[in-house]
């Protein structure tokens, strides 16, 4: 059975306080409709200080999917680890680890974005140390034991309920990731398909004497909005797609390798490249994919758009998945 995902960042560019706290709160009610319906994961994100409103705060996102689910796991992907502090960020995801019963996956970046390092005043140079101290004392705090730390001794209480630790993925695309994630034992999630990454990361896991494993997208990791009518889709609302994959697109320097990746500057560019797909309910279990990762408010795209979307992949897709997958 492949791994299903609903994708939420919140962005509406054009929102206001109203609208946007519709848009969350539609968010939460669609997690919950995909928990009953058996989609894998929800999948949000940080990003700050962003005109489009992307979402900040994804543990306080998570924290309201868990209050309304029961089974769906929320994985954050990414947040970017050098803005957080390091005890409180050890705090809340064991809180979170508790309230869900295991069910939180935290992907630990160190982002691309220097205005984010400004608005927080922290020193952008000094990203990779910050990084190793937030890793090292996550995995201390969560022992529940004292530990020495920035010169003081400290605890971090409660302990989380998944033993040893809450699930913490490394991610990133460089060398330094790789050897950050296998110096510690940790799980490496690529932020695009790079197998010869992968290959250097269980390098770095013999060198290191440590065990881990990988979690990298596949090859091509559409995002997928399904529709009865695509063309009705396309010109209506390809403008909402066009708009993130032009967020991302601006955001990204050659040394930066993403899953997501567009070129396009025109919503037909777009639809052409495949990055972005709508697909009728045949053409999407026609894909065959190894994830199906649906993304329902992409780009500020009306709700109830979004829920056309998501009810036909739940009704009409996912039990032909299923089908299959026996």
């Amino acid at each position: 059975m492949p791994v299903t995902v609903v994708r939420f960042n919140l962005v509406d560019p054009a929102a206001t306080p109203e609208s946007l706290s519709a848009r969350y709160r539609a968010a939460v009610e669609m997690a919950a409709y995909a928990d009953d319906r058996g989609i894998s994961t929800v999948q949000t994100e940080e990003h700050h200080g962003v005109a489009n409103n992307w979402l900040p705060s994804p543990f306080t996102f998570a924290g309201a999917v868990f209050g309304a689910t029961r089974r769906i796991a929320v994985t954050v992907s990414a947040i970017i680890g050098p803005l957080h502090d390091p005890l409180r960020l050890a705090e809340d995801i064991a809180v979170l680890d508790l309230l869900s019963g295991g069910r939180l996956v935290t992907v630990a970046g160190i982002g691309y974005r220097p205005e984010e390092y400004g608005q927080f005043d922290v020193e952008w140079k000094q990203r990779g140390k910050l990084q190793d101290e937030l890793l090292d004392t996550l995995l201390k705090a969560w022992t529940g034991e004292e530990f020495s730390f920035r010169g003081r001794t400290v605890r971090v209480t409660p302990r989380p309920f998944t033993q040893p630790h809450p699930l913490l993925l490394v991610g990133g695309s460089s060398r330094a990731a790789a050897r950050r994630a296998a110096r510690l034992g940790l799980p490496f999630f690529p932020s695009a398909h790079l197998p010869e990454l992968e290959a250097y990361y269980k390098e770095q896991l013999v060198e290191h004497g440590t065990e881990g494993w990988t979690m990298m997208p596949a090859a091509v990791t559409p995002l997928l909005h399904v529709a009865e009518d695509p063309d009705r889709v396309w010109a209506e609302h390809g403008e909402h797609f066009l708009h993130e994959a032009r967020t991302y697109a601006s955001w990204q320097s050659s040394d930066i390798k993403s899953a997501v990746k567009s070129g396009a500057t025109t919503v037909d560019e777009l639809r052409a490249e495949g990055v972005y797909r709508i697909l009728t309910p045949d053409e999407c279990v026609e894909q065959a994919l190894d994830s199906y990762v649906l993304h329902p408010l992409s780009g500020g795209m009306p709700v109830d758009e979004g829920w056309r979307s998501l009810h036909l992949f739940c009704e009409n897709v996912l039990p032909r998945l299923e089908d299959l997958a026996v």
